[in-house]
């Protein structure tokens, strides 16, 4: 395993991080709670043995249910002393002052654990950043939490535009490190690779997440992966583009089975700063382009949608519209019709579109993706 220094902290990182947000399930089971305990605790395990110490999870992750889960790890392993541990203060629930304590004290009380290393303010945009953070004196309860113990070091994970990225990194002086959304085809959406370089300059820690776009450039559409090369597999090649760069301290990845869990480990014992030549990031860069000619919606299948109220399954709809850009079209339309709920039974609740961390607005897509998948039915039809 290779480690790089995270930040200003003092802490030497692994690389590759654990993120403890897509655990494989019980069999037969399609709810985010029902995490298969047995096979994701041998991953975890596997993980740390092979070098890995740092574990990322959040208040929501697998709807609740991921924080108690590594607790219960914890107690029956002892991993606990081998690894950095991070979680998330879940903002969209905080509504007054009391709330900071009332979570993290639940959040010890869930991993069953005196402090927390990495404790982040969960998914700062615009309206958090003005409204509830300041309303609630967030900042000053934070540097309190580490005052006394119970958190290390403090940061922010972030899902909202360069200019404010900036502005909250200058406007305090106790971050030590930050989380964003980067991959080779989001260089230019949220905190942008200039956010990038713009947090490590300022001594930050850089942690990335959705470093495969939701799983996305595992399996590229066609164009995409004909445009990488065939020496590695386009993972490692996404994970590359990330490793290359120095202001990078480290690469969360959401294992969901023990094959990623090897494949990503060897990945990470291959990584180095400066490893891509220039002819390898023009290759990345013309894959970029042709991902976003494919691309109609950026979801990247967090999940914190759901369940939707109406029952519509949000990013599997968004994924199956997604396959129409290319030459899958009648193959999403085949997967659209197997959904019991489609998309113009979407009632504009809003609901889903204030947890989204892409601020994708359903309620204006939806009735387009039910038109354009009518289409693709007038399509087939004879004559």
């Amino acid at each position: 395993m290779e480690y790089r220094e995270f930040g200003k902290t003092g802490a030497k990182v692994s690389v590759l991080g654990f993120g403890c947000m897509r655990f494989p399930l019980e069999e037969g089971s399609k709810e985010p709670k029902n995490i298969d305990e047995k096979t994701s605790g041998e991953m975890i395990l596997r993980a740390v043995e092979q070098g890995v110490n740092y574990l990322d999870t959040a208040y929501f992750y697998h709807d609740n249910e991921s924080e108690p889960f590594l607790g219960r790890l914890f107690e029956r392993t002892g991993i606990r002393e081998k690894i950095y541990l991070a979680t998330k203060l879940p903002l969209s629930l905080v509504k007054e002052e009391g709330d900071f304590d009332r979570f993290l004290n639940a959040q010890l009380e869930r991993l069953k654990t005196d402090h927390i290393d990495f404790y982040l303010l969960h998914c700062v945009n615009r309206k958090e950043w003005e409204e509830t953070i300041p309303q609630c004196k967030l900042l000053e309860q934070i540097k309190g939490a580490k005052k006394d113990g119970r958190i290390r070091h403090i940061g922010f994970s972030y899902h909202d535009d360069e200019e404010l990225f900036r502005q909250i990194i200058d406007a305090f002086d106790e971050w030590e490190f930050c989380q964003i959304q980067m991959n080779y085809v989001d260089i230019e959406n949220q905190a942008t690779i200039r956010g990038l370089e713009y947090a490590a300059s300022k001594g930050l820690g850089v942690i990335i997440m959705e470093p495969l776009l939701g799983g996305k450039l595992a399996s590229p559409p066609e164009n995409v992966k004909a445009a990488l090369s065939p020496e590695k597999t386009p993972v490692e090649w996404a994970l590359d583009f990330l490793w290359n760069r120095p202001e990078v301290s480290l690469v969360l990845s959401g294992m969901s089975s023990m094959q990623m869990v090897e494949d990503n480990v060897v990945y990470a014992s291959r990584s180095a700063e400066g490893m891509l030549s220039k002819s390898e990031l023009e290759m990345l860069e013309k894959a970029r382009v042709e991902y976003i000619r494919n691309s109609l919606v950026p979801c990247t299948k967090c999940r914190y949608c759901m369940p939707c109220p109406f029952g519509l399954d949000i990013p599997g709809i968004y994924e199956d519209y997604n396959h129409t850009a290319g030459n899958g079209k009648f193959g999403a339309l085949r997967s659209y019709e197997k959904k019991p709920i489609q998309a113009d039974q979407c009632k504009a609740c809003g609901k889903c579109t204030k947890v989204c961390p892409q601020q994708i607005d359903s309620a204006e897509l939806m009735p387009k993706i039910h038109e354009r998948f009518q289409e693709i039915r007038n399509e087939q039809k004879p004559g």
